[in-house]
């Protein structure tokens, strides 16, 4: 699993990006999951510039191994592209790259296609690839993708600082790369690095010092199909078309990405403003009685959740550590949980367009246990105050909120974001059912964040977040590791166990190349979080793009909305 911020999407809690993320796609698909069309049945122009809009300010990283949400993810699937790419059963396959595989699943052999061009000029080869595995390793690496790496032979030293290459990388050619794992993993495609990095553009950069690089923030490059003309920091991005693009040149001449309030998204696409965007759900009936206007909807790989934060993130030891005791006892994030009307809130403020969901894997998966074998949490206030009252969690001083078991006031901070038209008023009525059962829950400052401040946040464990309001993106593979385990930057609530690190290990071993044994363990492994609740699975949502009938060729699926954008075209 990996973030999209989602690494996504994203309502107000929308991250990585996106989540989040990955960042959770390898790349773009062309016949990829639920795939909804614009109808073509002109031959295609060319020509022409659109506008694809953003609801908040981008950070501005701009390189795959680098970026942290979904604002600048978008950016990048216009202008990179990946070694591998997604299926329509979620499986991974070859897009610039193709590979062999041992008969031990150790070694990997890659070729990749000659004569792709980067933006500058400079012919792609698997040095590049390498390069990036390598800055990913780096100790001198902050991002969050080490886990994308780390099962090359030789990372693990290489990431300590004890070792001055990467063992498990070999450039034979340079369009053959050969790459030796630490040991058979059912699942090493899906999680291996797929982006390259151009090394030589990157020469004197050393890895601390790129993100701030001009390199990455003004002047990125990539191999995709649209490459980078003017970024203006945190607000646009214009994008040109690549002429040496190797699938051939699109038809557009170019993209505008720009950030808008989405407050006045339907206004913006009244007039013809904006032609493309992920739109907040409270806005679809609106969107939806333009007449220039075409609907896309397609269900989200990806969660929504209420997050509680167990701990902090011990960056010297690149691990988590679980020292807050105000959520320790389970049945107080049962009761929590019981205590959502998370249907009524689906329903009230995204206008059905969702489902509850009890677990962090997609309801598309064969992974996904049946409900039938896992507690459901329904909306249940009276269970939820039967688990506060035997947990100890009661109103001492008759004021009508509940006291901790110590007999203190309890107060618990909520964080979540700013973006949709009913953020405040969606915020406001989770508040009020964890109220109706005693429970005296403030939103942290009193205001939603923006979305980068929000993340920052979170990420950096401030001690006033105690419960915040996210979206994950989930990859095509179901397993947890890049979320979920001790060592994993990205495992915001700061929470793990014994048993919840052995069972992820056992999902990628020998003897998960056996579908029905790792299905029983991702099976275990979901009992388990559901039975813990270290967070609250929401929802399993439906996103809506909005795009203008005059763009053509658009596509939209459960990973994402910009699918081979050199494929879209303006209809006069």
């Amino acid at each position: 699993m990996k973030n999209k911020k989602i690494c996504g999407f994203l309502l107000t809690m929308l991250v990585m990006t996106t989540v989040l993320s990955a960042c959770s796609r390898a790349g773009t698909s062309s016949n990829s999951l639920s795939l909804h069309h614009n109808e073509v049945v002109e031959k295609p122009q060319t020509g022409g510039v659109v506008t694809y809009g953003y609801s908040s300010p981008f950070m501005g990283f701009f390189e795959p191994a680098f970026y942290e949400g979904e604002d600048d993810f978008h950016v990048l699937e216009f202008i990179t592209e990946a070694m591998f790419t997604i299926d329509d059963d979620l499986s991974t396959v070859p897009n610039i790259a193709t590979w062999q595989e041992s008969e031990d699943h150790r070694i990997f052999t890659f070729k990749i296609k000659p004569g792709i061009r980067w933006h500058n000029g400079d012919e792609l080869t698997v040095e590049d690839w390498k390069f990036a595995m390598e800055t990913i390793a780096s100790p001198d690496y902050t991002g969050s993708r080490y886990y994308s790496v780390e099962m090359i032979q030789g990372a693990e030293a290489y990431h300590k600082g004890e070792a001055k290459n990467i063992t498990g990388l070999k450039v034979i050619d340079p369009y053959t790369l050969k790459i030796t794992m630490t040991a058979a993993r059912v699942n090493t495609i899906d999680n291996l690095w797929p982006y390259p990095m151009n090394k030589k553009y990157y020469t004197g950069v050393v890895v601390k010092d790129m993100p701030e690089s001009d390199q990455m923030r003004k002047n990125p490059i990539g191999i995709g199909p649209f490459e980078v003309s003017l970024i203006e920091p945190g607000q646009r991005v214009e994008m040109k078309r690549f002429d040496q693009y190797y699938k051939g040149k699109a038809l557009l001449d170019g993209v505008l990405y720009k950030v808008f309030d989405d407050k006045e998204i339907i206004s913006l696409f009244e007039q013809g403003v904006i032609d493309i965007e992920n739109a907040p759900r409270d806005t679809y009936e609106k969107l939806s009685k333009l007449d220039n206007i075409n609907i896309l909807q397609s269900n989200e790989l990806a969660y929504e959740y209420i997050g509680f934060k167990f701990g902090y993130w011990d960056s010297e030891a690149e691990k988590i550590v679980m020292d807050n005791p105000k959520f320790a006892d389970k049945r107080l994030r049962q009761a929590m949980y019981y205590a959502l009307d998370r249907e009524g809130i689906i329903q009230s403020f995204s206008h059905g367009l969702g489902k509850p969901i009890e677990t962090p894997v997609s309801s598309a998966s064969w992974a996904k246990i049946p409900d039938s074998q896992i507690n459901t949490y329904p909306y249940d206030p009276e269970k939820a105050k039967q688990l506060l009252d035997e947990a100890g969690f009661v109103d001492v001083d008759g004021d009508g909120l509940r006291e901790d078991q110590k007999g203190e006031k309890l107060v618990i901070n909520y964080d979540s974001m700013l973006g949709s038209h009913s953020a405040e008023l969606r915020t406001a009525a989770i508040l009020e059912d964890w109220r109706n059962v005693g429970l005296d829950v403030q939103l942290n400052g009193g205001a939603l964040k923006e979305l980068n401040t929000f993340y920052e946040a979170v990420e950096a464990d401030d001690p006033s977040i105690e419960l915040f309001n996210g979206v994950w993106g989930l990859a095509n593979d179901p397993d947890p590791s890049g979320l979920w385990r001790e060592n994993d930057l990205w495992n915001y609530p700061r929470w793990s166990s014994e048993r919840n690190e052995e069972l992820i290990r056992d999902g990628t071993s020998m003897k998960a190349y056996d579908r029905d044994y790792r299905q029983q363990i991702y099976y275990e492994w979901q009992k388990l979080v559901n039975e813990e609740v270290p967070m609250i699975f929401f929802a399993e949502r439906e996103s809506i793009t909005a795009v203008n009938k005059r763009l053509q060729g658009v596509r939209v699926d459960s990973l994402g909305s910009i699918i081979e954008p050199n494929k879209w075209w303006i209809k006069d």
